[in-house]
């Protein structure tokens, strides 16, 4: 029953202008921060490992930044999965490579995660006519789900595939020509996963980029967005040369690599909220 109210409120948000949408995540960014301790800890963690040339004053301020935007881009779902499509046009900015998303070439679009994450996917189904698809995990909370999984198939009829259905619809999907909206930055299961470095730090990341675009015959296609005063910013970057490669582990190094890259231009809107250190190598301790 609070999901659905929550989802009510959130719905009703969308209506508003879209300064005052964001004034309000600012304010329940700053409540998620003073009070969701632990998440809070989290943040801090994992910025400060991957940052450690931060002061605490710094860090601090970036974890309260972080907490603003997650909150904003929640809000923000509203309007993505509820306003007008003029609305939706004139918030949602697709630039760059557009060229990689005509055709039907097979492409693996790499869209870490971001926190504007459901920005990029709805300004790609939106603006082109290219069917595509992606792996979606449902929520255990069913309204939320439900919510989730139809504002995600609101444009462009997607392929959304169940991430227990294993990897021949994926690869199916690819060889169709249909881009892959992949989002393989986050902590997974260790048991399907590589420990490469990430911002200095080894970390448990699971190799599908590399993996399908190899099964796929695919071009790799980064995916960048940026919350702006005015909505996002969705840059579509040029595929990647030389990948994959023959080598699991350098591939995935690469990933990584180029991630930091991508995240260091604004850090804070980047999802560490997430426990991106969990698993670790040979036995140590997390350290959350």
């Amino acid at each position: 029953m609070l999901t659905r109210v929550l989802l009510l409120v959130i719905r009703a948000i969308a209506l508003l202008p879209l300064p005052l949408v964001r004034g309000l995540g600012t304010a329940l960014g700053w409540l998620l921060y003073s009070l969701v301790a632990s998440r809070r800890r989290v943040v801090m963690i994992n910025l400060g490992l991957c940052f450690p040339q931060w002061s605490h004053d710094e860090l601090r301020a970036q974890t309260r930044r972080v907490f603003i935007h997650f909150a904003q881009s929640w809000l923000d779902r509203g309007w993505l999965w509820h306003a007008s499509e003029a609305v939706l046009r004139r918030r949602l900015i697709l630039e760059g490579n557009l060229q990689a998303l005509q055709g039907d070439t097979p492409t693996v679009l790499f869209a870490p995660h971001f926190m504007g994450l459901d920005a990029a996917w709805t300004a790609l189904t939106i603006n082109s006519a290219r069917r595509f698809a992606t792996i979606y995990s449902p929520q255990m909370n069913a309204a939320a789900d439900a919510w989730i999984y139809a504002g995600r198939q609101r444009f462009g009829a997607p392929e959304m595939v169940a991430r227990l259905d294993g990897v021949k619809p994926i690869v199916a999907a690819l060889r169709a020509g249909e881009p892959l909206y992949l989002l393989p930055d986050m902590n997974f299961d260790p048991s399907e996963s590589l420990f490469v470095p990430f911002f200095g730090v080894s970390a448990c990341t699971v190799p599908s980029l590399s993996r399908f675009a190899k099964l796929g015959r695919a071009q790799v296609v980064p995916i960048v967005t940026r919350m702006t005063p005015g909505g996002y910013v969705v840059r579509v970057l040029p595929a990647w040369t030389g990948f994959p490669t023959s080598d699991l582990v350098a591939d995935t190094t690469r990933m990584n690599r180029e991630l930091e890259s991508y995240i260091e231009e604004d850090p804070s809107q980047y999802y560490w909220v997430h426990k991106r250190f969990k698993d670790r190598p040979n036995g140590e301790p997390p350290p959350y």
